[in-house]
């Protein structure tokens, strides 16, 4: 009798699900603050890629010659261009164009580079070595050299800015979803589906595939942020969209020429790409160590 009235005496004092959900997150936020702000400038820039509209409703191309130059005040967040453009519209509408270019490069590098190292991981033998080699070749040029080469004979534009950033990423992918395959080739339960006369495409889409597919959709986050910067600077370099297109490469190249007095036609897109690259890169790296503790 007297147990079962502790029971229900440390039962009645538990906190409710609610509440124990609520400290649960409120715990979170206070031991990742670091991670939480990563995650809000994340959403904020793809909310802004998909609907920027939302935080910036004006026409990023429109101008007000008689308000050039201004510096950032009330009625105009982070100042207007030389043509009296507004720079936080430009910049808010420029993330779909920069993110467009980098989810076209992630994926290009993601389904290239994963099927050429489950290719190889998988078959082994000469087929190993001939796409290894291949690989060797993609890593011992430069990436920023390997886009610009790709870049000249594809031609410019944001599509082709992409593709060119994708397939000089493709050597990473390869690597590792070929180590990841061959780790997952030596286990026991596909060595037991091959003993049991299981074909091998099977094997390798119920067994292999999803199993080695953590780590490179985590690299596919890390590379995210790469892309982001490699798109910039090829933009940067007037490879991308056409003026008056506001790509945050190219609003930091227009912001150049007047750097010595509008300090913030290059710093507040500057500033847009770093927040970026680092919330990206600080989100993979919390995905890493949780795949490696699940592991």
């Amino acid at each position: 009798m007297t147990e079962l009235l502790d029971r229900t005496a440390a039962r009645s004092a538990d906190p409710p699900r609610t509440d124990r959900r609520r400290l649960t997150l409120v715990r979170f936020l206070r031991s990742r603050p670091g991670l939480v702000v990563s995650g809000l400038i994340v959403v904020f820039v793809l909310v802004s890629a998909f609907t920027p509209s939302l935080f910036a409703p004006g026409d990023p191309a429109f101008a007000v010659p008689s308000q050039k130059l201004r510096p950032p005040g009330p009625g105009h967040w982070l100042g207007t261009d030389y043509l009296g453009r507004d720079v936080w519209t430009r910049v808010v509408h420029g993330a779909s164009l920069s993110l467009q270019a980098t989810v076209i490069a992630v994926a290009v590098a993601l389904v290239v580079g994963g099927l050429l190292g489950l290719a190889a991981g998988f078959a082994g033998g000469w087929v190993d070595e001939g796409l290894m080699r291949v690989v060797d070749v993609l890593l011992a040029i430069p990436p920023i050299l390997l886009s610009l080469a790709l870049i000249t004979a594809l031609g410019f534009g944001t599509i082709n800015v992409a593709i060119a950033v994708g397939i000089a990423s493709v050597a990473n992918f390869a690597r590792v979803m070929r180590a990841e395959t061959m780790r997952i080739r030596r286990t026991v339960y596909v060595e037991a589906a091959r003993a049991v006369g299981t074909r091998w495409w099977v094997t390798l889409g119920r067994h292999v595939l999803p199993n080695a597919a953590g780590p490179v959709l985590v690299l596919a986050v890390l590379e995210f942020g790469l892309a982001i910067l490699a798109v910039s600077s090829l933009s940067f370099l007037g490879y991308g969209a056409p003026p008056p297109a506001p790509e945050w490469g190219s609003l930091v190249a227009e912001g150049r020429n007047y750097l010595a007095g509008a300090w913030w036609l290059c710093a507040m897109p500057g500033l847009m790409i770093a927040a970026a690259v680092l919330a990206v890169n600080r989100i993979s790296r919390a995905l890493d160590g949780e795949w490696g503790r699940a592991r």
